[in-house]
């Protein structure tokens, strides 16, 4: 009897059940568009810093930045003194750790025996700044007549004339190098790019003068495997070309940690330990644990650089986690006021009806529950219409992909460490940032099609409870007065 009255009542009064349906529909399908769009910055923002981080990074451990106006260590070039006939050009090269601040290959050790670290592995950051080109010696342009007057050699008279031309002209060329620890390529900004050609680095190149080089930067510089690069007076054998999963690569070319130790003169040294916490819902306290014991050094977590990425992502995800967040619960509270006052209208228009039932023997409950029943199935047809309006709006911001624009802010020498930084910085000052380009994408899970599905039901009661409360109130003689 139940579902048969439903059923009838439901088809008698299809408009009204649609409004209150697309009411409902309309308010689900904002949350899920917010969630899906929510969950696509999310996973943007994770590209950004697996990009500098590397994938399966959880933080990174630097040294603490130097105290203001400590000595800032300066590059210095030579050049060998040329003959006045030689124009050849020269060149000279010099390596350099970014930010000149490192720590002892110890310190990837003591972080490793901390308290909630699965694992942790050290790298070695270094600009390479190459200088090229040639002097040229001015030549004497003598004029007719000469000076007169006895000369310092004690001549008479010296010629006269002036010197032309000669002069120097240098370029100036900077790259990346990172130093990867060969036996543990699963951490680190390594692992940020896919081998496109060639191979990665085997277990037992500890210290083989061999290197992974950035594709974009081989096409460049017309590199390719089997093809030798020198740096500081050093060839090294490309073994492999990579490519960046997104954005630009950690460096422009990656070669065992000791050789680049070596050829910066950094015996055991590193200047940044990449660690992956056991719990990813512990990072915090691992940090803090990372810093209460191990003194002298800087622990920043991929939250913590997340709060210096800006531009249209930092722009878009504030606005989907604050307005968008906002305008979904405002939506569905007036989606389910309308609900619930829509229904509350319908019974008082079935004054006669449920009056007549009552009249019948029906008692208020079972007019509650019949109402109840009426509100949930349009919920659930609301919930229904929203997923499917929601999905389809999840669908085109992902076929679309608008471009999003994140910076990464500016940090100290002592900060992430793992990025390409600025040439020139020192300790305590600041390194370049790194602009990425992302696709933004809005993939919608299972918890999101579940929150939906809450969301109808729980709109469909609060409506039922709104019509129930006025149903139960009726009484037969309320029919009687209706009958004209």
């Amino acid at each position: 009897m139940f579902f048969t009255y439903l059923r009838r009542e439901l088809r008698r009064r299809r408009k009204a059940a649609l409004v209150v349906a697309s009411g409902l529909a309309l308010g689900i399908a904002l949350v899920i568009i917010v969630s899906s769009v929510s969950s696509g910055m999310s996973k943007a923002q994770d590209k950004v810093l697996e990009s500098l981080y590397g994938l399966g990074t959880d933080m990174t451990v630097t040294k603490a930045a130097a105290a203001p106006g400590s000595a800032t260590e300066r590059p210095r070039f030579e050049f060998d003194a040329k003959g006045s006939d030689d124009d050849s050009t020269q060149s000279t090269d010099r390596v350099m750790v970014q930010g000149f601040q490192t720590l002892a290959s110890t310190t990837v050790g003591e972080v490793d025996r901390q308290t909630g670290v699965a694992d942790a592995v050290g790298g070695l950051s270094l600009t390479v700044m190459k200088v090229d080109g040639q002097f040229k010696r001015g030549e004497f342009k003598q004029q007719g007549g000469t000076a007169q007057g006895r000369g310092p050699g004690g001549g008479t008279g010296q010629p006269q004339g002036e010197v032309q031309g000669g002069g120097a002209s240098f370029d100036v060329n900077s790259y990346t190098v990172y130093g990867t620890d060969v036996t543990k390529q699963d951490l680190g900004p390594l692992t940020s790019s896919k081998i496109t050609a060639g191979r990665t680095f085997k277990s037992t190149e500890t210290n083989a003068k061999v290197a992974v080089v950035d594709a974009a930067y081989a096409k460049e510089k017309k590199l390719a495997t089997g093809k030798t690069v020198t740096v500081h007076g050093t060839e090294f054998t490309i073994v492999g070309v990579s490519t960046a999963d997104s954005g630009d690569a950690a460096a422009n070319l990656y070669i065992p940690l000791q050789q680049a130790q070596t050829l910066s003169d950094s015996k055991n040294k590193v200047t940044t330990v990449y660690v992956k916490a056991a719990d990813s819902q512990q990072i915090d306290s691992v940090k803090s644990v990372i810093q209460k014991n191990i003194a002298g050094t800087t622990v920043t977590t991929s939250a913590d650089l997340a709060d210096t990425v800006s531009g249209s992502l930092s722009t878009a995800s504030d606005l989907a986690s604050s307005v968008g967040k906002w305008l979904s619960i405002a939506v569905l509270i007036a989606a389910f006021l309308v609900a619930g006052l829509l229904t509350s209208s319908a019974v008082s228009r079935r004054v006669r009806e449920f009056g007549t039932l009552k009249a019948l023997g029906w008692k208020s409950g079972r007019v509650t529950r019949q109402v109840i029943g009426e509100a949930l199935v349009n919920g659930l047809m609301g919930g229904v219409l929203g997923i499917a309006v929601g999905l389809a709006g999840a669908y085109a911001v992902t076929a679309v992909s608008p471009t999003l624009t994140a910076q990464l802010g500016s940090s100290g020498g002592g900060g992430a460490g793992g990025g390409r930084g600025g040439m020139m910085g020192g300790p305590g000052r600041q390194t370049a940032s790194k602009a990425l380009d992302i696709a933004l994408t809005a993939p919608v899970s299972l918890s999101v099609i579940l929150i939906a599905v809450v969301l109808a039901v729980a709109g469909g009661l609060i409506a039922g409870a709104f019509g129930g409360w006025r149903a139960s109130r009726l009484r037969p003689a309320d029919a009687l007065r209706r009958v004209e």
